[in-house]
């Protein structure tokens, strides 16, 4: 009785883990606006693994690499000042990065857009401002 009570224990723990990995699976992520765009997934870490943030991973594209302007992924971590992670002109990188707050256990806010830099007399353009939330 004691073996078949633990058997049980042990399944319900397994099934219990599977439907935590599947509410943290990653998500499509695509954003665009003329001359750059961003096409990867997200997805939030567990709060057991540090750092507990957004996961981003994906391509930033110059998709007009005749124009001259740089692009890069602005970024917000909770209440922060908004970050910038360059690109570089006429090529794709890569992108793989955690945007986490250190100061708390458990990061809930992730502001994010992809912009391309058009100098310092115009306006740079960028896509609209995705809001991720934990929930």
């Amino acid at each position: 009785m004691r073996k078949f009570a633990t058997a049980v224990v042990a399944a319900g723990l397994f099934f219990g883990g599977m439907g935590v990995a599947v509410a943290d699976s990653q998500h499509k992520l695509v954003m665009t606006t003329p001359g750059v765009a961003f096409v990867g997934t997200y997805q939030w870490q567990s709060t057991t693994k540090v750092p507990s943030g957004l996961h981003v991973k994906g391509e930033l594209r110059d998709k007009n690499p005749d124009d001259g302007h740089n692009v890069y992924l602005r970024v917000k971590v909770e209440e922060y000042a908004w970050g910038r992670l360059n690109g570089v002109q006429k090529r794709d990188i890569k992108i793989d990065k955690v945007y986490y707050d250190g100061a708390v256990l458990k990061t809930k806010e992730v502001r994010m857009q992809a912009c391309r830099d058009r100098g310092s007399l115009r306006p740079d353009n960028c896509s609209d401002e995705r809001h991720f939330k934990r929930r």
